[in-house]
């Protein structure tokens, strides 16, 4: 599109992929934020933009959270989305669904365990479990790589410093989120994170301790390769309007 564009000088908006990041504090509770970090990362079977792609655990909270997830993934019914009780549906073509199947296998091969799913679900249609991976770390395709469908890869970090070093550690900046029961303290280190939408409210309010809440009124944008310009808002109005500076005599 950018190319098509260029040749005439046409302004172009590209909000374009993420490897999203999502930073669990160690002062969270794994029961509490599962079901809405499973959510986060397996809306629309993974096939959005601004899904959660990698999640970062303390040690202290990676197998409770990992288990948690687990079950979650377990329990979702995959299938046709006209069925009655349908959770998530098929990935959206063969090529995509290669690609899933493809790196949570490299991800297997590597080392790490599918602590759910892991595997396509027997049948027609581009159906793929939903799969958590532990025993994973940077460097793995399915961590640096945006897989776009129901696989998420769950990575243990030492302490916040190094979270934010890694969940930066990419080309991407389209969004992310961080976990904790201290508002204040999680939105520090949201405002850490290079991308253009960092959720990190907490407890007793809307949007608390979620991802992919989105409004039209709030603008919508990327860091670094995750896109150029803005949408939504009056800002994304601005994008399409030009300035035109006239003087005249008092």
């Amino acid at each position: 599109m950018a190319a098509s564009a260029a040749p005439d000088l046409k302004r172009v908006t590209l909000e374009l992929g993420g490897n999203d990041a999502a930073i669990v504090l160690d002062d969270a509770d794994p029961a509490e934020v599962a079901g809405k970090i499973f959510d986060g990362a397996f809306a629309n079977n993974g096939q959005v933009c601004s899904a959660i792609k990698r999640l970062y655990v303390p040690e202290n909270l990676h197998d409770e959270l990992v288990e948690a997830l687990a079950a979650k993934a377990k329990a979702a019914k995959v299938g046709d989305g006209t069925a009655e009780g349908t959770e998530l549906g098929p990935i959206n073509n063969r090529p995509q669904y290669e690609r899933v199947s493809e790196l949570v296998a490299d991800a297997v091969a590597g080392g790490a365990r599918a602590a759910a799913g892991g595997k396509s679900v027997d049948g027609p249609g581009y159906f793929f479990e939903p799969t958590i991976l532990d025993n994973i770390d940077d460097g793995a395709r399915i961590v640096d790589e945006e897989q776009f469908g129901p696989a998420l890869p769950v990575i243990v970090y030492r302490d916040v410093d190094d979270a934010l070093r890694r969940a930066n550690a990419t080309n991407f900046g389209l969004s992310g989120s961080v976990w904790s029961a201290d508002t204040d303290r999680a939105a520090a280190v949201a405002a850490e994170l290079e991308c253009g939408t960092a959720w990190n409210w907490n407890a007793g309010r809307p949007g608390v301790n979620t991802h992919l809440v989105l409004s039209p009124s709030q603008p919508f944008a990327g860091t670094k390769w995750s896109g150029i310009g803005v949408e939504n808002g009056p800002w994304g109005y601005y994008g399409f309007t030009e300035i035109q500076v006239i003087y005249r005599a008092k």
